[in-house]
């Protein structure tokens, strides 16, 4: 307890930390929506497509979560704009700029002189890489996204469960539909510091899948949501430092741990009961 203690003496801890409660507020607000709507598949592009961003600020000598950020905006927009406007199917539309973000970042990071960089922690994640500079960007954005949430509530709602609805009710649904995919995008670049791009779109859907075995009201799934990306976090910060193992990997390791064991829980509670 002593040892655990101790890390708190250490910057890098102490702002690993405060990114993990970040994250885990945007997360459990963006991925209650984005499972809700059921676009985790769109999420996911948009989350690979950012990886063209990376390589091009690499290549610039920039900023490479700028460059992410760029091409994931663009790439959420590409597909709410393509669907509706270019008669393209949705899937393929997701295909092709996945595949794209994908194939850009790699041109680049060939293209960049010097050795190549190292794209692990882009890839998989390091929450103990996670500077003052990105606690602050952090934090402006999940305030941005708490107050949107909490100032635009009802539509959301509507957005998520019954889109018809939201259309006869006299809302914007194109307008929203652009502006929340790109909330969306930035919080998954966001959170690309913490679980790397091959494993984030995980914590936008296991907390959600968890808060699923307890509720199906949308705000308490956020709160559930919420509680729990916090702790698979922290467990999974505390487990990278002392096993020295790649964080990302780690924290969905044990997001999934926690879900099997509340699902095993729960059917072995409604399994004793129908036998009884």
């Amino acid at each position: 307890m002593q040892n655990l203690l101790d890390l708190f003496q250490y910057s890098f801890f102490t702002n690993a930390l405060l990114a993990g409660v970040l994250t885990s507020i945007v997360a459990g607000i963006a991925g209650t929506y984005i499972v809700a709507r059921k676009i985790v598949f769109i999420s996911g592009g948009i989350t690979h497509a950012s990886f063209g961003g990376i390589g091009l600020g690499y290549f610039l000598g920039i900023n490479p979560f700028l460059g992410a950020a760029v091409f994931a905006i663009m790439a959420a927009l590409g597909i709410e704009w393509t669907t509706s406007k270019a008669n393209v199917r949705e899937d393929s539309a997701i295909a092709m700029l996945w595949s794209l973000g994908m194939a850009i970042g790699i041109i680049f990071v060939f293209l960049t002189p010097g050795y190549a960089p190292n794209l692990m922690s882009f890839l998989f994640g390091n929450i103990l890489t996670v500077s003052v500079q990105d606690i602050l960007i952090m934090a402006v954005l999940a305030l941005f996204v708490v107050a949107g949430i909490v100032v635009f509530y009802r539509p959301v709602l509507y957005m998520a469960f019954d889109e018809e609805y939201a259309k006869t009710s006299g809302l914007n649904v194109k307008i929203l539909k652009y502006i929340t995919s790109v909330f969306i995008a930035l919080t998954i670049v966001m959170s690309i510091r913490i679980a790397g791009i091959i494993l984030v779109l995980s914590l936008f859907t296991i907390p959600q899948a968890i808060a699923g075995i307890f509720t199906h009201d949308f705000k308490r799934m956020i709160y559930i949501s919420v509680l729990f990306a916090f702790m698979g976090i922290m467990i999974g910060l505390i487990g990278s430092y002392y096993f020295n193992l790649p964080s990302g990997a780690i924290i969905i390791f044990t997001l999934i741990s926690m879900w099997a064991i509340l699902k095993s829980v729960v059917w072995l509670k409604n399994f004793r009961h129908q036998v009884v």
